[in-house]
């Protein structure tokens, strides 16, 4: 229990600090010392979740089993990357009198409160406290995303809490009609809510409630997760926010949004003898065909990458959805393997803009020959994130497909082919086009800030290895994952 304790506190601390702290300088270098023990607290945690067992406390309402454990561990890596980040953005944003100091410090607040909403939701044991959590991640990244204070970041962070909250309200009538599908069961224990003792007791629940319960979750907390037909706020939100903040929107906060989906997902599944995975194959596989046409007519690099995670959160889903070990599994690895891919692209494009004052991809040419090194990255990372060997992304998507005609879903798996194809072809031609051509003569060959393009370095190690070699160790810390979503107890 300290090291969840240390979890929820640092990320409270680090904000309020940075937020009281003038000296510009100062409170950069304490929030990614705050950052970097997070990551320590995160992953001495999933350590102990993953090798002894899970972890359970404040009278119970504090669980953290392999599914919160590897969401705790996303959260605090891509966390502290984009802190590092943010400092190289932040100080250019400063220079170039897009904000001033003073507004930095809000930055680094509102920043690291969002880092700790999303760990409160992944190591609640409770279902309704899961739901005021990722409320709480809706309210804190809206400020992130009007953090510009442009007509177009408050109309997008408005789209955002708009949507955000009625999803959130159809999320909590799940929630209740999760609750009424055991009322006979458990009364008004005040248990009742809890994920452990609704997944105990999954087969006595009420079937037609637990149905209707899912499909309420699912539309509710997946129009945070940007399932379609759901998604209309994330590009705008992705494309309005700071390149950061937008790297974590879709790195760890799609991811978290989805927990809550398959938190629920693994109680309704047994419960309906495994009927609930149609959902999600439909759900999926339409958030694929959406993304289609929007990548292929695609003008701004952010929203396009926002679309990008659409797909992704659709391949997720499906993943789930086909089941089985090998499904689950590459599910479960998808998720790592986009939220490092994506926030590699987010970071990589947020060095792009800055130095082209630009997100429109027809003004954005010869990256290659202006900036070698984010240039060379943003490449790689777009070639990762669309599924090309030998890079993560790849892997798991095979692994995917091979689950899809194992199990017999033959249409779904051709449709997912065809989808994977179509959006390459889409991002394949904006990337060779803003990759290679003629450099603006304005623009001169040089980097953006030192901690800009530092931070892209942590990611790109995970894109190349984990496409080539999967350690023992992560290997069974996926297989422990997609347990869980079996329904399985450790």
């Amino acid at each position: 229990m300290r090291d969840v304790s240390l979890l929820l506190i640092i990320p409270m601390v680090t904000a309020v600090l940075c937020w009281r702290i003038k000296q510009n300088r100062i409170g950069e270098k304490l929030q990614v010392a705050g950052a970097l023990l997070n990551v320590f607290a995160g992953l001495s945690l999933a350590w102990n979740v993953f090798f002894h067992a899970p972890v359970t406390g404040w009278h119970r309402l504090i669980y953290v089993d392999a599914l919160g454990a590897f969401n705790v561990m996303l959260i605090v890596l891509i966390g502290f990357i984009a802190s590092l980040y943010s400092v190289g953005y932040i100080r250019h944003e400063i220079a170039e009198k897009m904000i001033n100091a003073e507004k930095s410090r809000y930055y680094y607040l509102w920043f690291h409160l969002f880092i700790g909403t999303m760990l409160v939701v992944s190591v609640v044991n409770n279902l309704g406290l899961l739901w005021v959590g990722i409320e709480l991640t809706t309210l804190v990244s809206a400020l992130l995303v009007a953090f510009y204070r442009k007509e177009t970041s408050l109309e997008a962070a408005w789209k955002y809490l708009i949507m955000g909250s009625v999803g959130i309200a159809f999320a909590l009538l799940g929630i209740i009609f999760l609750y009424l599908s055991g009322a006979n069961l458990f009364g008004e224990n005040t248990e009742s809510l809890n994920w452990t003792t609704l997944n105990r007791a999954a087969e006595q629940l009420n079937p037609q409630w637990t149905l209707i319960a899912f499909i309420f979750v699912l539309v509710g907390f997946g129009t945070k997760a940007g399932l379609a037909p759901m998604h209309f706020w994330l590009p705008d939100a992705h494309s309005e926010a700071p390149s950061p903040v937008s790297a974590v929107l879709s790195g760890v906060l799609l991811n978290t949004a989805l927990y809550g989906v398959f938190r629920v997902y693994t109680i309704v599944n047994t419960a309906l003898d495994g009927k609930a995975s149609v959902y999600l194959i439909f759900f999926g596989l339409f958030s694929m065909a959406v993304t289609v046409p929007f990548i292929l007519v695609q003008h701004d690099i952010k929203r396009m990458l926002a679309y990008s995670s659409v797909e992704h959160m659709g391949i997720i889903a499906l993943g789930v959805g086909i089941g089985g070990t090998l499904g689950l599994y590459g599910a479960v690895l998808h998720m790592f393997h986009h939220s490092m891919a994506k926030s590699l692209l987010f970071f990589a494009a947020g060095n792009i803009n800055q130095k082209y004052h630009s997100k429109r991809i027809e003004r954005i040419s010869g990256i290659l020959k202006t900036m070698p090194v984010t240039g060379s990255i943003f490449l790689i990372a777009a070639f990762a994130i669309m599924g090309t060997p030998p890079f993560n992304v790849f892997v798991s998507e095979f692994t995917i497909m091979s689950a899809g005609f194992q199990k017999g879903h033959l249409t779904a798996t051709i449709l997912f082919v065809l989808f994977v194809v179509l959006i390459f072809s889409g991002m394949m031609y904006y990337v060779v086009r803003m990759s290679f051509g003629e450099a603006p003569s304005k623009l001169e060959k040089k980097e953006v800030d030192r901690w800009s393009t530092a931070a892209l370095f942590i990611p790109l190690l995970a894109v190349v290895v984990l496409g080539l070699y999967v350690p023992p160790f992560f290997h069974k810390m996926i297989q422990q994952v997609a347990f869980v979503l079996q329904g399985g107890k450790l």
